[in-house]
Parts: structure tokens; sequence; C-alpha cells
């Protein structure tokens, strides 16, 4: 089973920043695909970015192209949302998972961190 952690979350204004991380158990960089999907009240759940450091590849959903990045400490086993020039509609609750290439389906995830975009 893969534990996977995530912190970083809080309430920001518009255009301000954030940085989530998301601390990965067993060595599982190595063998999974981890990404991070995001679920408003009332929506279902969106993939937003997910990576393989295995191979580097990373995906981005269009909606947050250009503003967030997604990296990995293999080190830490730590991979990170740098989630820039935030909007209200970033308003969500964000998880850590583990995930398809394709960022369209997770498997295991943490418990989610709360990210407000309000003014």
């Amino acid at each position: 089973q893969v534990q996977l952690v995530e912190s970083g979350g809080g309430l920001v204004q518009p255009g301000e920043s954030l940085r989530l991380s998301c601390a990965v158990s067993g060595g599982a960089l190595n063998y999974y695909t981890i990404g991070w999907f995001r679920q408003a009240p009332g929506k279902g759940p969106e993939g937003v970015s997910c990576v393989s450091s295995r191979d580097g590849f990373s995906y981005y959903a269009d909606s947050v192209k250009g503003r967030f990045t997604i990296s990995t400490d293999n080190a830490k086993s730590t991979v990170y949302l740098q989630m820039n020039s935030l909007k209200p509609e970033d308003t969500a609750v964000y998880y850590c998972a583990t995930s398809t290439r394709s960022c369209s389906g997770f498997g295991y995830s943490g418990q989610g961190t709360q990210v407000t975009v309000s003014s």
C-alpha cells in the first residue's frame, strides 16, 4: 500500500501563490506516476497535474497550464505542486494520488488539503 500525505494548503488572495507538498512512502516514486487532483464543492474530481519521475513525463490540465508546475525530489520522496497566479476557480480540496499517465484515473490518495482563493 502506498501512503501519501499532503501539506501546504491555505487561504490566499487572487494572484498569489501556494506550494503544495506530497510525501510519498516506500520508494513509490520509482514505480508510480503521482498526480494531483482537486474537487470543488458540487463538482467531480479534476486531474490537475501528474508526473513520472522515471522518465520525466508530466501532464497539466488546460485550466492550469502556465500557472502550475509539478516537480519531484526523489531524495525526499516528495512531489510538489507550485501554484502561481491563483484564481477563485482554483478553490478546491487538492489530493495527491497514484495516477495513470493521462492523469485521468487515481488510486491510492492522501487525505487532501484545502486551497481557498478569495479576496
